[in-house]
């Protein structure tokens, strides 16, 4: 059977979440079980409001359009990303500018976004917000670039997706900036099946954002639209599906924590391969295991392992690969330096998730082990 990234990690409570909301009646969309979701993850990361949508997509969308970006801005965002971080922002209608990534961490450089932000702003461009993205599931430095965008007066969105249960200097990622955007699509570290949910301290932006997933429907018993709205809210069974994994949150952060350390000490005995973003990563969620490859002194590249799992039924990628390589986003700009694209040719992401039992673990690492000690011959 393959073994995949990062499945999802779903049971007993699971199901018997499901089937209680599927019997109380409330199948359509909206319902208590989205209510209690949307309170209790707010919670949980410390803040007032939290809506919940049909992707993380979505929340990236809303949030974007209730901080008043439109056609003819500039949104800046990392180039060390998924494609959704971008998309959202051409669905607006302003350009994606395109970030360089830390080499430690493959997050946004500070650096090279105040040179952005010195760049668009002298030219007399219209900066209208700044996407950062926490990768893997360690935050950004939202300390720095916190100062930064306040400094040049433009709002931050966080693009948190993959970092719920992570922290930046004891505070919780998704609490950042004017509004924070979570995903649990199916390989997250917990799963609703698809959706997200936009965070924020702000009961404007909370309030625009339901507005606009509920088709922008107006307060009246008749359907009355004055501007265009669109279908993105979560369904209330699967919000309970949410309300179950996030009971377990701590537990699946704990099992990938395991992992990730188990990767360490595997890794730790050989030369040229380090785990990517491994120091501080106590603050992480370890959402995914990457390490990366310096073939020059390993003598095999990333590719080669990755073959060798491949063969074993096993499943790994690259990093993500930068949207500034994008065929799609090839005409965009950026301040781009090399690191994301160094990153993409020598990292490597392996077999993370906390749904992984010991037989799959174990089949892994000897895959890993019979690579490491044919390679050494």
């Amino acid at each position: 059977m393959r073994i995949y990234l990062s499945p999802p990690d779903v049971g007993a409570l699971e199901e018997q979440y499901v089937v209680e909301a599927l019997r109380s009646g409330w199948v359509a969309p909206l319902g208590p079980q989205v209510d209690a979701f949307e309170a209790e993850l707010a919670d949980r990361v410390a803040v007032a409001h939290g809506v919940a949508l049909s992707s993380g997509t979505a929340g990236l969308h809303l949030g974007l359009l209730a901080l008043g970006v439109g056609p003819g801005d500039v949104v800046i965002t990392s180039t060390m990303t998924f494609a959704a971080t971008a998309n959202a922002i051409v669905y607006t209608g302003a350009e994606p500018y395109f970030v360089d990534a830390d080499l430690a961490t493959g997050n946004m450089s500070p650096e090279l976004l105040e040179q952005a932000l010195v760049r668009l702003r002298g030219a007399g461009e219209s900066v209208a917000a700044i996407v950062p993205v926490d990768l893997l599931g360690k935050a950004v430095d939202y300390t720095a670039i916190e100062e930064i965008a306040a400094r040049h007066g433009v709002p931050v969105l966080a693009d948190a997706a993959e970092s719920l249960g992570a922290t930046h200097r004891g505070r919780a990622a998704g609490s950042f900036g004017r509004a924070s955007v979570l995903s649990f699509n199916g390989n997250k570290i917990m799963t609703t099946s698809g959706g997200g949910m936009l965070l924020t301290d702000d009961p404007d932006i909370a309030a625009r954002v339901r507005y606009l997933a509920t088709q922008a429907r107006q307060p009246v018993v008749h359907y009355e639209h004055t501007e265009i709205g669109y279908n993105y809210r979560l369904s209330n069974l699967l919000a309970a599906l949410g309300r179950a994994q996030l009971s377990r949150l701590d537990g699946m952060i704990a099992r990938r924590r395991d992992l990730r350390d188990l990767y360490k000490a595997r890794f730790a005995e050989v030369p040229g391969v380090t785990v990517f973003g491994a120091d501080g990563d106590e603050e992480d969620n370890v959402w995914l295991t990457s390490v990366i490859v310096d073939e020059a002194v390993t003598g095999w590249s990333p590719a080669e392992l990755s073959a060798a799992l491949t063969a074993a039924d096993i499943e790994s990628r690259p990093l993500w690969k930068p949207m500034h390589l994008q065929p799609v986003f090839a005409a965009a700009r950026g301040e781009i330096t090399g690191t994301s694209e160094q990153l993409f040719r020598t990292g490597l992401t392996l077999p993370s998730g906390s749904a992984l039992g010991d037989p799959q673990r174990e089949r892994v690492f000897a895959v890993i082990d019979d690579f490491l000690t044919t390679r050494a011959m």
